[in-house]
């Protein structure tokens, strides 16, 4: 049912995968190792923007934090089938527009704390999607 949430990715979602700076396996992955690889760059671009944030770097605060927000919007928001994929979908799609409404405000805030709570919120989706790539493997 997570799985039919989301439909096959889009160019603007594929250009979204490269603006993850991943250059290897991006053309050889499958749809689910992508959408992963969204996860993993989308939680990297936080944690470097609360870096920069902590060193007062505000140049990569917010390369960062656009960074972060275009892979939200580009990427991961984008791949929902908000039709067929029925409630998650829309849950998701919501999650996505209040991750993205958090984000904008911590980079014209300087505030940690707004990205800490997006990490909370996506950290368990993202580890919800790679448990359904361990369960397939099985």
């Amino acid at each position: 049912m997570f799985a039919s949430a989301f439909s096959a990715p889009s160019k603007r979602q594929l250009g979204a995968y490269q603006q993850v700076h991943v250059t290897t396996g991006v053309d050889g992955a499958s749809p689910h190792r992508l959408v992963q690889m969204l996860f993993e760059g989308l939680l990297d671009s936080l944690a470097r923007a609360r870096g920069a944030i902590a060193h007062g770097n505000v140049v990569l605060k917010g390369e960062e934090i656009g960074r972060a927000v275009r892979i939200v919007e580009e990427g991961l928001k984008a791949g929902l089938n908000v039709q067929d994929g029925g409630q998650l979908a829309r849950d998701l799609h919501d999650l996505y527009a209040y991750v993205t409404l958090r984000l904008t405000y911590a980079n014209l805030h300087n505030d940690e704390g707004a990205i800490a709570e997006c990490v909370k919120l996506i950290e368990p989706i993202a580890a919800a999607w790679d448990e359904i790539a361990q369960k397939d493997a099985a």
